[in-house]
């Protein structure tokens, strides 16, 4: 507990004391005042013996934040704002104690760069100078316990860093959608292109994941529109990182229908090629129930059921009867999906497979996970740049969604009779 309020404080210092440093800081003509720029040939990620030592050469100063966490062992620094490009993360990544390094946006406004620790370190000075060149931020690691970093880990409660949801900002046009009978109105489709930011996906002769989703998430939001009959929200439209929870908060903000995750993986083996639908596999269910249970906010695990103030157990057969409802709806989405997906594109030689990702544990909504494809393969990439195939899968993704709805309602209908 010491540790960590130690921690905080220190956090606390840091930023108080680059704000002051930055409202220092002299404002180019206009009052416009630039991102800062990350110099990787100026900065350093260098061992000292048993320490480490990390100098980040930036054009200007700015504020940050710096925590650690867990399992595996890593370092953040979050900064408002950075701009990355022609950061060469292999060239500054060093350090024999240092495994990793990746940088990248974070949420509008705010940067990150995440140091994946080999051993235990514990930070023991910080400091953000300025000079002629704008500044340094020097960090100092010297080791530590495995324990006492363990006992130190955790992010602050002031670095979730998430979107605001509608009730904090109280935009009219974002508030929770209300209820509604499903088939009256547009069907509601939150498109959700994987990755983004700091965490780029798979990467494959200079193609990157949360590209190229971002990409056909974009086109497939235009072609839903076009179409007429859908609401369409997209849980990212810029290269931003947005957490797995909040992709699923943002969804039912939404009061969204339907939840389609967009990917394209790569494996280090073997070849695979085709698109595959994922969906939750049915083992995970309990297990993925009892960690919303712990890990969410209980207002925010079903939409219009306010679960505040109810314990795990509770929680957990709510979740388990809303999802016994919705998996058998999933089920037939996906197998709408492999059906047009298939006729148009092509697809995986299995087509259909299970699995426990995070964003498919959604237990209100059904929710499937499209891998357009595999960037290890030269075949699939190729046809994830091709605009017109990428136009035919959406073409077939907006058939699909068609077809299901229609399908749905006439089920529910049949039910009532």
């Amino acid at each position: 507990m010491r540790a960590l309020v130690l921690k905080f404080i220190l956090a606390l210092l840091l930023i108080g004391g680059v704000l002051a440093a930055r409202a220092e800081a002299q404002e180019p003509p206009g009052g416009l005042t630039a991102l800062a720029r990350a110099d990787s040939s100026a900065s350093a990620l260098v061992d000292q013996g048993d320490s480490l030592e990390m100098m980040l050469r930036l054009s200007q100063p700015v504020p940050f934040r710096i925590f650690t966490l867990d399992d595996p062992r890593r370092m953040v620094v979050d900064f408002s704002e950075v701009d990355w490009t022609g950061f060469d993360t292999e060239a500054f990544d060093t350090a024999e104690g240092v495994s990793g390094l990746r940088v990248g946006g974070f949420t509008p406004g705010w940067s990150r760069m995440v140091l994946d620790l080999a051993n235990p370190y514990a930070l023991v000075h910080a400091e953000m100078s300025r000079d002629d060149k704008g500044a340094v931020l020097t960090l100092n690691l010297d080791p530590t316990a495995s324990d006492e970093f363990a006992l130190g880990a955790g992010t602050p409660p002031d670095a979730q860093l998430v979107r605001p949801s509608a009730q904090e900002t109280g935009d009219a046009a974002a508030k929770t959608a209300p209820l509604r009978r499903f088939g009256d109105g547009p069907l509601r489709v939150v498109i959700d292109p994987g990755h983004g930011g700091i965490d780029p996906g798979a990467e494959r002769d200079g193609e990157r994941e949360k590209d190229l989703m971002l990409t056909f998430g974009r086109e497939l939001q235009d072609v839903l529109n076009r179409a007429g009959g859908f609401d369409v929200v997209m849980t990212r439209t810029e290269d931003v990182f947005v957490p797995l929870e909040t992709r699923l908060t943002l969804a039912r903000e939404a009061g969204a229908d339907v939840f389609l995750s967009l990917h394209a993986d790569a494996i280090a083996e073997g070849r695979a090629e085709g698109a595959t639908i994922y969906t939750l596999a049915e083992r995970a269910s309990d297990a993925a129930s009892q960690k919303l249970a712990e890990r969410h906010d209980r207002a925010d695990l079903l939409a219009g059921v306010d679960l505040t103030g109810q314990d795990d157990v509770i929680a957990t057969v709510l979740m388990d009867m809303a999802r016994t409802e919705t998996m058998p709806r999933t089920d037939r989405l996906a197998d709408s999906l492999v059906k047009y997906l298939d006729e148009s594109v092509g697809m995986h030689k299995r087509p259909r497979l299970e699995a426990g990702f995070s964003v498919l544990k959604a237990p209100d909504m059904p929710s499937v996970l499209i891998e357009l494809g595999f960037l290890s393969s030269a075949k699939d990439r190729a046809k994830l740049k091709d605009q017109a195939w990428r136009t035919k899968a959406a073409w077939a993704i907006r058939d699909a969604l068609l077809a299901w709805e229609e399908e749905e309602v006439s089920l529910r209908d049949r039910l009532r009779k």
